[in-house]
């Protein structure tokens, strides 16, 4: 999905420009908020992007901000209506992390650290079906269902021949160990995952246990890039019920420094694979010994 038909989008870069009106203006958050009898949190959120903003808001800011230029402003205008409107992912109905689906469909690419498991991205539908199912309880089928669908339809990025999502993913080796549903299911997995990593646009790294310690001890994250020129990119940390995103350049370069890290600590891409082919078959051993399943 291009930008300019991503609402998440739209409305990150008009919060940038009317932040950079406000600036151009002289005026405090503080300020505009007292003119326009709203909180100061709220000028905040509208600059961040995090909340729709309406036309006839934008037009009050405009006007204490001393904008002229009825076509700037009636594009500012034109952007706030487009940006009620919905991604494709709420006709799923109410799915956590739309925040970051939009961020992930308007990336030019992604860098990311996993520790537990193998990225939304690169799993295969079963995998990532258990993965819903055990990690998020209590789901109905439904809501499971449908969490699936956005998922799966998120991966199309990664497919896209136009315009694929350039992806790099350091890997710990317990995302590939951990025994998710069974062990064919993993190997169908990993062996998805190599058949993924082979593509040119995606790089996946392993960052074995003989390592040691290293900066991705301290949890998983996720880079994006993106084409908004607002922000170039944003940091993502997944949490349980509230995630983060980090804008700040000096956030974003540390994050970057730490991905440059484990990449150099992590095996290349080719000792990678091999890596994961030699998990694969221990997968493939597990599944043949029935008395494995009861033993767990």
């Amino acid at each position: 999905m291009a930008a300019n038909n991503n609402p998440t989008i739209r409305r990150r870069r008009l919060g940038a420009e009317l932040r950079r009106l406000r600036l151009a203006s002289g005026l405090k958050s503080k300020e505009v908020a007292e003119l326009l009898m709203v909180s100061q949190p709220k000028i905040s959120h509208l600059e961040n992007g995090n909340r729709a903003i309406s036309p006839r808001d934008v037009r009050d800011l405009c006007a204490i901000y001393g904008v002229t230029d009825q076509q700037v402003i009636d594009s500012l205008m034109q952007m706030a209506k487009e940006s009620g409107q919905q991604g494709w992912w709420h006709a799923y109905g109410d799915i956590p992390q739309s925040i970051y689906i939009a961020l992930e469909t308007d990336a030019t690419s992604l860098h990311a650290y996993e520790s537990m498991t193998i990225p939304a991205l690169l799993q295969t539908p079963a995998y990532a079906h258990a993965v819903i199912k055990e990690t998020i309880p209590p789901l109905t089928a439904d809501e499971a269902g449908a969490r699936l669908k956005v998922r799966l339809r998120r991966q199309h990025r990664i497919y896209n021949p136009s315009h694929p999502l350039r992806l790099w993913v350091v890997l710990d080796e317990t995302s590939l160990r951990r025994v998710v549903g069974s062990p064919d299911l993993m190997r169908e997995q990993l062996e998805h995952l190599n058949a993924l990593g082979a593509e040119p646009h995606i790089v996946v790294q392993v960052l074995p246990y003989t390592a040691g310690a290293h900066p991705g001890l301290s949890g998983q994250f996720s880079i994006l890039r993106l084409a908004d020129s607002s922000a170039a990119a944003v940091v993502h940390l997944e949490r349980f019920t509230s995630d983060l995103y980090l804008e700040k350049p000096s956030d974003v370069q540390h994050y970057s420094v730490l991905h440059d890290h484990l990449q150099a600590q992590a095996l290349s891409p080719d000792s990678s694979r091999d890596f994961i082919t030699d998990v694969t078959k221990t997968y493939i051993d597990a599944a043949s010994h029935p008395e494995y399943g009861e033993g767990r």
